[in-house]
Parts: C-alpha cells; structure tokens; sequence
C-alpha cells in the first residue's frame, strides 16, 4: 500500500490545484478580474470588485471547495465500508436519502439546523439499507452495487412523490436545488467545519481502513474492532454526505471519481489518500462550478449537470473494467 508517489509532493500538487480553482473562482463571472483586481479586492480597496469577490464569489467558491471535500471523503470511507471499489454517495443512494430527509424538512416548514438533521437521518437510513439489504448472504461488489442502484431509484421515486406534493412556489428552487446547485451558499463556514471535523475523526484509523480494505477477516485477526470501525464509518460518512446534501444538494460522482484517479496515481493508503480526496474533490467541484457559472453566462447551470456528464462515461468505464 505505498504511495506511488512521494505523500508530500502530492499533497503539494494537490494543494496548489485547490488554491488555483478557489483563485479562478473569484476571478471569473459576469465581471472578470485581473490578477491586479483580484488581489485589491481581496486586500479590502474599495469598489466593486471587492462587493463581488468578498460577498458573492467567496462564500460560493468556500462553498463548492467544502462540498465536493466531503462527497470525495465520504466516497472514500464508503468503498471502504461496502468493500466495493464503485460505492459512492450519489450511485449507492445515499444523497437520495439525505435529500429526501431533508426535503420533509423542507415542506414541514423547517429550516437551518432541522435541515441538515433530516438530511442526516435520511444518509444514514439510506448506508444501512444498502449494507444490510446486501449484506444477507455471500457479499460481493456487483450485488452491493445493484444493491445500491435499486435503493437509489427507490429514493429517486421518493423525490418525485414529495415534489408532487410541494406546493407550486418553492417547487422551482427544490428542482435546482437536486440538480445540485451552489448559488444559495450563503455560509460555508459549517460546511468547511464539518470537513475538518470528518478528517480528523479519520485520519486517526487511517490505518485500520487499510486493514480493513483486504477483508474483515484479516483485519480482524490483525486486531482491528471490525463491528467498531464499521459503525465510527456509518456515522462518519452519513454525517459528510448530508452536510454536502444540505449545502449543494444532489451532486454525483464526485465521491467516485476522486477516490478512484488518486489510487491510480498515488496507492491505496488512506493515510494520504484522505486528504488527498478532500483537496482534490474541493479542486474539482470549484472548478465545474466556476463552468457552470461561465459556460453561458448570464445563465447558469446546475454543477450537478456537469459532473454527471463527467461522471457517467467515467463510471460505465470503470464498471467494465472491473468486469474484465
């Protein structure tokens, strides 16, 4: 399980992509910036530029940078958790269920913190559905995949269902808002703590997952708590993708793409492939939003269009290639 990499020269790229998308985030829009601008902005000279970067660009760009570190962390803890190499937040249902949670929410009248509460319960609902419905007999990846992909559908017909029955006014903004959307991020900062708050309850047992990762049985016999380390994963990765739920709603394949691109170029230690997933997952989501956002400006896309037209062929690929 060694990197293929040096740790600290990934983590360095990594970290230097993650600067140059939040840069590119404040810098481009409907008013673009030059380097020069941006930085007067940034440093409080008064005028326009500042009202932009400072009170529009920054919380979105935080914003994008905190969900897509915590779908790509809970995709990692996930493949982990189902032993299987294409689980994720969006292909297993687990955002269907943290959005149907916190769509009732929603539509009893509730907001802020009973929010992010029902989209809690819903993610979990939804991993322990997944893990238990297959879990019943012989455990392999196709079936905790078809597994995953049926309960995914069941959430989507959930989804439906409440949207029928929303009423005609906030019906419009729950429809952008599941396509994945990040204008209404108005304060990132619970998101990037709920991150922090996911690395650092992980990257302690960073070495029980790779334990972990070669099978319960040898994980055990090495004297990893499998039972322990599986309901500590649950918590964790429920709690990551509902906070990311909360903040851009349903946003796919992020959590299976990261993790997959850093395995090829760095191994599967998680004690780098943790961070990494959430550098590089923040990387990218900032930058699909920054698209989303310019690609036909004035209007603007839902993210969760982008990344799933990025992450579908990449996931059908991955998926015959595991056939093979």
């Amino acid at each position: 399980m060694s990197p293929r990499l040096p740790s600290g020269a990934l983590l360095l790229v990594l970290a230097s992509l993650a600067l140059a998308s939040l840069l590119a985030a404040l810098a481009s829009g409907s008013i673009s910036l030059s380097p020069a601008e941006l930085l007067a902005a940034l440093t409080g000279e008064p005028g326009l530029g500042r009202e932009v970067v400072l009170e529009l660009r920054l919380p979105r760009a935080f914003g994008a940078f905190a969900v897509g570190g915590l779908l790509a962390l809970s995709g990692a803890l996930m493949q982990v958790l189902l032993g299987n190499p294409l689980a994720d937040p969006y292909v297993l249902g687990v955002s269907g269920g943290a959005a149907v949670g916190a769509l009732l929410a929603l539509l009893l009248g509730l907001a802020g913190l009973p929010v992010t509460a029902g989209a809690f319960l819903g993610a979990l609902a939804a991993t322990l559905l997944v893990f238990g419905l297959a879990g019943r007999g012989e455990r392999s990846p196709t079936r905790l995949l078809l597994t995953g992909v049926v309960m995914a559908a069941g959430w989507g017909a959930v989804i439906n269902l409440l949207l029928a029955l929303a009423p005609d006014a906030p019906l419009r903004g729950m429809l952008f808002w599941l396509m994945g959307d990040l204008s209404l991020v108005g304060a990132p900062g619970a998101g990037l703590l709920v991150l922090g708050l996911g690395l650092l309850l992980t990257l302690p047992v960073a070495g029980d997952l790779n334990l972990l990762a070669r099978g319960e049985l040898q994980a055990g016999a090495l004297g990893v708590s499998v039972n322990g380390l599986r309901l500590h994963l649950y918590l964790v990765a429920s709690l990551l993708t509902a906070a990311a739920v909360t903040l851009g709603g349903s946003i796919g394949f992020i959590g299976l793409l990261v993790p997959h691109l850093l395995r090829l170029v760095a191994g599967s230690d998680h004690r780098l492939l943790l961070p990494a997933s959430v550098l590089a997952g923040g990387a990218l989501l900032t930058a699909a939003d920054t698209l989303a956002r310019t690609a036909l400006a004035p209007q603007q896309l839902p993210v969760g269009v982008l990344t799933a037209l990025l992450g579908v062929p990449v996931f059908l690929h991955l998926l015959a290639r595991g056939t093979r």
